[in-house]
């Protein structure tokens, strides 16, 4: 066998070896996620054998520690989505924003002091958040309320919402001006020549190329706004309040799914089965938003590719 020859067997096994990783990781990958869904669908269905399914997404009183116990999610899912809207309120006009300025008004050595000030949100610990919520947020929040002759609790939806906003921000400002940054240069330069403006250029042209990107990044800062758990125990409370006011308490499900795991009832009664009944709904939202958005981002790149042939 010749050198070239020998050389080229070398490659084809590194290609081959290569190629068997990425597949093993992908399978991994997948294995994995089967894995969690098939985990928590036999005990949820273990729990719904013992309680009725329909209630459980339709009641509205969710009352597990007494003797006639129900099991009415609709409160828990009402505070998730309450407290994840305000969330994402706050969290993706200020996060896009941010990254706006940072891509395309600011200066090199303006962005470069910035973004790490920025990121720095995202390495405090949730608990730490939570505190901020509860000493400083939550009594703001009752004094404002209490200006305008409203009455709010010190544990609330808002108070938890607005501080997990905050906590989102760093998530949807870092990758959104990554892929703002990322759009090219010449579809700029080619609005500015036919006559548009520079606000006009961020309007219509680079926002819609990014947009896929900025999907994305807002997707990730709602997942991590639908499991957050800390913030919303120190600063929205455990009650499962079936209400649209976020002066009042509320919790959500990754709450309770919390309670009910270190509480002191057996691992088959239904107070501690009904976890992975809360589990099993919370999946399956995300999957239905994870869907909703690679529509919406595979619908935006068809455009974007048309815009540009």
């Amino acid at each position: 066998m010749t050198p070239f020859e020998t050389r080229n067997k070398s490659r084809e096994l590194k290609e081959k070896l290569i190629k068997f990783l990425l597949i093993t990781a992908s399978v991994i990958s997948i294995l994995t996620t089967f894995g969690i869904l098939f985990s928590i669908l036999f005990e949820a269905i273990e729990f719904f054998q013992l309680r009725s399914f329909w209630y459980f997404i339709s009641g509205t009183e969710w009352s597990p520690g007494i003797v006639n116990s129900k099991f009415g999610a609709v409160p828990i899912f009402a505070g998730t989505f309450i407290i994840t809207f305000i969330a994402m309120a706050v969290s993706i006009p200020i996060g896009l924003g941010s990254a706006i300025y940072m891509s395309e008004y600011a200066s090199g050595k303006v962005r470069n002091a910035l973004k790490p000030l920025l990121e720095i949100l995202a390495g405090i610990p949730t608990v730490v958040y939570g505190f901020f919520a509860a000493i400083t947020i939550a009594p703001l929040i009752v004094k404002v309320a209490a200006y305008f002759g409203l009455e709010a609790s010190f544990n609330s939806a808002l108070a938890s919402g607005v501080v997990m906003g905050i906590m989102i921000i760093p998530v949807i400002a870092s990758l959104s001006d990554d892929v703002i940054r990322a759009v090219p240069d010449s579809q700029r330069k080619a609005s500015l020549g036919l006559g548009l403006t520079h606000g006009e250029t961020i309007r219509n042209i680079v926002l819609p190329s990014a947009m896929p990107g900025i999907i994305s990044a807002t997707l990730l800062g709602l997942s991590k706004a639908l499991g957050e758990t800390m913030i919303v125990v120190m600063a929205a409370g455990l009650r499962p309040n079936l209400s649209i006011n976020p002066l009042e308490d509320m919790t959500t499900v990754t709450v309770r799914i919390v309670d009910a795991l270190v509480g002191d009832q057996a691992f088959d009664s239904p107070a501690t089965l009904s976890a992975f009944a809360l589990g099993l709904i919370l999946f399956v939202v995300t999957l239905v938003l994870n869907i909703v958005s690679l529509t919406m981002i595979k619908k935006f790149k068809e455009k974007y590719k048309v815009n540009t042939l």
